[in-house]
């Protein structure tokens, strides 16, 4: 997710004005100069400046973000020392996914995407510096946390949708599988970056000075956005409701056999195997007793492992059988999830969360790149409005029943719960499922 790191060799000027329209491509996507040769495939969606834009901008962002996504259940746990807690915060940012996902979804078919990520963003900084001024002032209480967690989710229900159909707006369709591998890869440096800085600040000056960092890092995103340079939007007429619309998008997920089976599967392993994320405080502090920068540390192991698969998958774009990535990542992740649930010591434990973020990569940047390929560009907001709500409202759910089962039967079993029945399941779809038989 970010340029520092991937290739000391990509010399392209970064804010470059002189590409033009490439002939595949959506308005304002942009055709790589003739220096883009110099790019491997690897990072060939960087050739673009619009995409350019969004990618510094959006890892300057996320590393505040994961920042926040550390310091927030370090501060909660530390507060109540329930896991059950820990869980009722991730669940409190899920409830506006859950709920406006879908109509979202609508909405960002019929309006300028660039438009509605600049009024997201901008909620989304203006919710961190009020956190943190809550942190400063001396007032914050649990249940602050919880309604920032919902204010956030607010936002995230509309951003995600629209972030996600925007890539193909940034790169066209010919660069679009690379980008999407990149916008991993940019997500997973961020997820080392972040964690890292974050456990340093905590155990230095406190989680306040995370949420102020967060805030600070959304100027980047927006000044991004701001720069960026599309022709004038001009919506569709559009004569049926936004229900028939909402509808439309269902409908061809239903009738469409892979992509239902892909958003299942999603779905089954963010409710489930994705659970003992939000149990790592309750891990670093009471099972590794590893403080603060051993959480930090966990966190930035998820990040490298998915940061590996992100870059493996963005090499392999073209690779005819991404069904058996797709595989591979889904037995990965859920077998790392049990091996870490029973581990006692704090070397082993980052070596498989390091296989943990592998897997969760290889399967959800390949059900992601299935998905973007198959659904048709009209419907593309609507699709991915549901896979936004299974690949973001269903994981706080998980958190919940991580919490529920780690605070009555111990945080190991509430981590090893999820990932038995995730595998489970991951076994049934491969045995059961014909056309991802066909895929792996």
């Amino acid at each position: 997710m970010e340029l520092k790191g991937l290739r000391g060799e990509l010399t392209l000027p970064l804010f470059s004005h002189s590409m033009t329209d490439k002939s595949s491509a959506p308005p304002g996507a942009g055709k790589p100069s003739s220096r883009g040769a110099k790019f491997t495939n690897t990072f060939a969606a960087l050739q673009h400046r619009n995409y350019r834009l969004w990618f510094i901008g959006q890892l300057t962002s996320l590393v505040g973000t994961w920042m926040q996504n550390v310091a927030q259940p370090w501060l909660v746990y530390e507060m109540t020392k329930s896991p059950f807690y820990l869980g009722l915060v991730s669940f409190a940012a899920a409830i506006p996914t859950l709920t406006l996902s879908l109509w979202a979804g609508v909405i960002v078919d019929r309006v300028p995407k660039q438009r509605l990520l600049l009024i997201t963003q901008i909620v989304l900084m203006l919710n961190a510096f009020a956190l943190a001024a809550d942190f400063f002032l001396g007032w914050i209480q649990p249940w602050h946390i919880v309604i920032s967690a919902l204010i956030n989710g607010i936002a995230q229900a509309f951003d995600a949708p629209a972030r996600l159909s925007f890539t193909i707006d940034l790169v066209g369709r010919d660069d679009l599988m690379n980008a999407i591998a990149l916008n991993s890869a940019m997500f997973n440096i961020a997820r080392i970056l972040g964690p890292s800085l974050a456990g340093i600040v905590l155990a230095l000056v406190g989680a306040g000075w995370c949420f102020l960092l967060n805030g600070a890092s959304f100027l980047a995103v927006i000044g991004g956005l701001v720069l960026m340079h599309f022709p004038r939007f001009i919506p569709k007429p559009r004569a049926d409701s936004h229900l028939a619309q909402l509808r439309e998008g269902l409908s061809y997920i239903r009738h469409n056999e892979t992509v239902r089976s892909l958003i299942l599967l999603i779905a089954i392993s963010n409710v489930f195997a994705m659970g003992y994320s939000a149990l790592l405080p309750a891990f670093a502090r009471d099972v590794l007793h590893a403080g603060e920068i051993g959480l930090g540390l966990m966190s930035a192991c998820i990040g490298a492992g998915a940061l590996t698969g992100a870059l493996v998958l963005a090499s392999l774009g073209h690779f005819q059988h991404k069904g058996m990535l797709l595989t591979a990542g889904n037995l990965l992740l859920p077998l790392m999830v049990l091996a870490f649930a029973f581990s006692t010591w704090l070397p082993l434990s980052l070596a498989i969360l390091i296989g943990a973020g592998l897997g969760f990569m290889t399967q959800n940047a390949t059900a992601n790149t299935l998905i973007q390929t198959t659904v048709p560009d009209h419907l593309r907001g609507r699709v991915m409005s549901v896979y936004t709500l299974v690949f973001m409202g269903f994981f706080p759910i998980g958190s919940l029943i991580a919490g529920t089962v780690a605070q009555n039967f111990g945080i190991p079993l509430g981590a090893a719960f999820g990932g038995a029945i995730a595998l489970a399941f991951s076994l049934f779809l491969l045995a059961a499922a014909p056309n991802i038989r066909r895929l792996a």
